[in-house]
């Protein structure tokens, strides 16, 4: 999978020059005139080096790990828990969540662009053409044509496509985050709904009571998490997440 990353960044984000270094080793040696040895990294190993560094961001933005993380986010403020689950709990379970949405897609780059680079059946500029299109095609069936739009008019290039298939990845990348942002604030609201309405409820109950000391919010959390326990919460938030991006449809 790390290679696939690798794959996938390169083509993005070099020129098909910088990837047609072929047969340049990653590391020279070259002998002083004392006799003693001295190692220097070629730009090929530059390229391979920064590709890695950048497989952070490539997973934040180019998968679904944007909407699941704000998702997640916005649920536990609507709980109204400020450290339960922890960041690094939710970062985690994006995480894996990701992976499991993304595996058809890693396979079919696997098949398509990574084993027969492996074995030696295309070349790297071709390996990387080949693993961009899954990538290119899950991008293009979660962003909206509006987004779309909007990035193609914003780079002047609104005479330079007939069809949504044909744009960039310089273009297509910020339309797709767009569009992801849109859609986990979409999910957030409908999940802050229930916990508002339960928040209210509380809040005139008390207020009812002459109890306007106290907050609403220490005396609701415990029936929002029964609430949420009750209704099988997080089965319900995983699988709503997974059929948003069209599994299991």
């Amino acid at each position: 999978m790390m290679l696939c990353c690798v794959l996938i960044i390169s083509g993005l984000l070099y020129s098909d020059v910088a990837l047609a270094q072929q047969g340049i080793s990653a590391v020279t040696v070259t002998t002083t005139e004392d006799g003693a040895q001295e190692y220097s990294m070629t730009l090929q190993a530059l390229f391979i080096m920064t590709a890695l560094s950048l497989i952070p961001a490539f997973i934040m933005m180019m998968t679904s790990f944007t909407r699941i993380i704000v998702v997640l986010s916005i649920l536990r403020q609507a709980i109204g828990l400020q450290q339960s689950p922890s960041n690094q709990i939710l970062i985690g379970v994006s995480l894996f969540l990701s992976m499991f949405i993304m595996a058809p897609v890693f396979e079919e780059i696997n098949e398509t662009a990574l084993q027969p680079y492996l074995n030696e059946e295309m070349t790297s500029i071709e390996a990387v053409n080949q693993a961009k299109l899954p990538m290119r095609e899950f991008m293009l069936s979660q962003t909206r044509v509006k987004d779309l739009e909007t990035f193609v008019r914003i780079g002047g290039m609104e005479d330079q496509f007939d069809d949504p298939s044909e744009v960039p990845m310089t273009v297509l990348v910020p339309a797709f985050v767009t569009s992801e942002l849109k859609t986990a604030f979409q999910i957030g609201f409908m999940l802050f709904i229930p916990f508002l309405i339960l928040d209210l409820v509380v809040a005139s109950i008390l207020m009812a009571m002459g109890m306007m000391m106290l907050s609403p919010m220490i005396v609701s959390l415990p029936f929002k998490l029964m609430l949420f326990v009750l209704v099988d919460g997080w089965n319900l938030i995983f699988g709503t997440l997974a059929t948003s991006f069209g599994m299991g449809v």
